[in-house]
């Protein structure tokens, strides 16, 4: 299990679990597959194949996920429908229906068909490091990532946290392609730039030398780096955001070949040493970058 990007976050104070207890918190917000009046439900999976247990444990890290279940009624099958009792509606009773008449009609052809709706499952795996007291959630937009906090909140009462970087560094981004990265990091051929005025241009470059001089132009004009292709040590590669977030994370070919050893059909097995890797990488990118940009100040 490879997280492919990563919301970073700070506990703001310590957290301990009891496994008992734990167990018991989760199972109060399990998921349920949706009824058949609903349009979407959320909770609690187990994250490692074939287990039953709401969580798993590598370490001092707590991996959890949460899947969520909505049923799909595409907007211009309902549409259809409405206009067609709409017409049917004015054609028996000689007068036009009103506004309010129409979301009534609307809202019986949703619960009409809402039974009949196929279904979408989407899931959004998270873990805790209580030794390093961060949290980490694989989305790549902050509502998903919030929304996979809130559950978790929900679950076990209380999940102080703040996120990973509370200003955003792009001086610090422009910094190492006008002035040179740190010698860990690699700067890789994609940046998107932005000016932080009234027009709000944005430059977006792909398969091009950052350190060129079309691009350090558009950096003595003004414009700030808002994100950065990066690579760590040679062994995990992303897009850094400004705010700390990590985009379309890459790992090595060597650090992903540690578990090829492991037989396809062990499926539990292969989850939960690809998980200790991943999460291993992404922790240590995240005090890498707690550490280069103050972010524990």
């Amino acid at each position: 299990m490879w997280f492919k990007n990563a919301k970073l976050y700070q506990l703001t104070q310590p957290l301990s679990f009891s496994e008992e207890t734990l167990s018991e918190q989760l199972s109060n917000v399990a998921f349920r597959p949706c009824g058949s009046q609903e349009l979407a439900t959320m909770g609690f999976v187990p994250p490692l194949p074939d287990s039953e247990m709401l969580f798993h444990i590598v370490g001092d890290t707590f991996l959890f996920c949460l899947k969520k279940q909505e049923r799909i009624l595409p907007a211009p099958v309902i549409n259809s429908e409405l206009a067609d009792k709409v017409a049917q509606v004015e054609r028996e009773t000689g007068a036009p229906v009103g506004k309010k008449a129409q979301q009534d009609l609307k809202q019986d052809i949703i619960q009409r068909l809402l039974p009949q709706a196929f279904t979408k499952n989407a899931k959004t795996y998270g873990f805790i490091s209580l030794k390093d007291d961060l949290v980490v959630v694989d989305a790549s937009a902050d509502g998903k990532a919030e929304v996979f906090l809130a559950m978790l909140r929900k679950a076990i009462e209380s999940l102080p946290v703040v996120p990973l970087c509370k200003s955003p560094v792009h001086a610090q981004l422009t910094a190492w392609v006008t002035d040179n990265p740190p010698a860990e990091v690699e700067l890789l051929m994609e940046a998107e730039l932005k000016a932080f005025d009234d027009e709000g241009a944005v430059v977006k470059c792909k398969n091009q030398d950052l350190q060129a001089d079309e691009i350090l132009q558009h950096i003595s004009h003004g414009k700030l780096v808002e994100q950065l292709g990066i690579s760590l040590n040679e062994q995990i590669s992303c897009l850094l955001t400004a705010d700390c977030s990590i985009k379309r994370i890459k790992y090595a070919d060597d650090l992903k070949e540690q578990n090829q050893d492991i037989p396809k059909d062990q499926h539990a097995a292969r989850f939960d040493a690809d998980y200790a890797l991943s999460s291993s990488e992404i922790l240590a990118l995240a005090k890498y970058l707690q550490d280069t940009f103050s972010l524990s100040d």
